[in-house]
């Protein structure tokens, strides 16, 4: 059965709202799931990551973006572009250190924590967003750029703002390149 000519393809873009309601399901599994917090983090990240590694595709296709040509340029991409389609959001970016390699991301607004008030106390050490942690690496190493990503400042541990860590290693080779040669 075909489509009227006249109607356009549906969008399925899900509401932010309901984003963060079901991530907060997700999390709260996970922590029935597994008795340590480093393993609920570590599940996290990786569940960030393989969404890092297709989103990234998407991005790209919709941002129509050339290569960038320095680690700041690609920390104002994730921050200015990235953030702002998906999460609704702009971070500031702020280099840390003199070589450019270290960027941290500030969020003011963390759209994830928008439900969540506090971490329960038995779960001090969970960290509760490490899907962006792993999202963001997942993209970076989509396109060829080993990063280190971290959490320096979480709101649900008392700080003022989400700061995330970025340190880019090392761009990795192309593996086409690499046997070319």
């Amino acid at each position: 059965m075909s489509r009227p000519a006249n109607r356009r393809p549906e969008n399925h873009k899900i509401s932010r709202e309901l984003f963060v309601l079901t991530y907060g399901a997700l999390v709260a599994q996970l922590c029935k799931d597994y008795e340590q917090d480093e393993d609920v983090n570590k599940c996290l990240e990786d569940m960030g990551y393989s969404i890092g590694i297709r989103l990234v595709e998407d991005f790209l296709a919709r941002s129509a973006l050339k290569k960038c040509r320095s680690y700041s340029e690609t920390a104002d991409i994730i921050a200015q572009g990235a953030f702002k389609m998906y999460l609704g959001i702009t971070p500031s970016v702020t280099c840390t250190n003199a070589k450019g390699n270290e960027f941290s991301l500030i969020l003011d607004k963390n759209p994830l924590v928008d439900f969540v008030e506090e971490l329960p106390a038995a779960r001090s050490s969970l960290c509760y967003c490490s899907l962006l942690c792993g999202a963001i690496r997942g993209a970076l190493e989509a396109v060829n750029l080993a990063a280190e990503v971290t959490f320096i400042q979480d709101p649900l541990k008392g700080d003022e703002a989400t700061e995330i860590g970025i340190t880019f290693l090392k761009k990795v080779e192309d593996k086409k390149k690499k046997r070319n040669k």
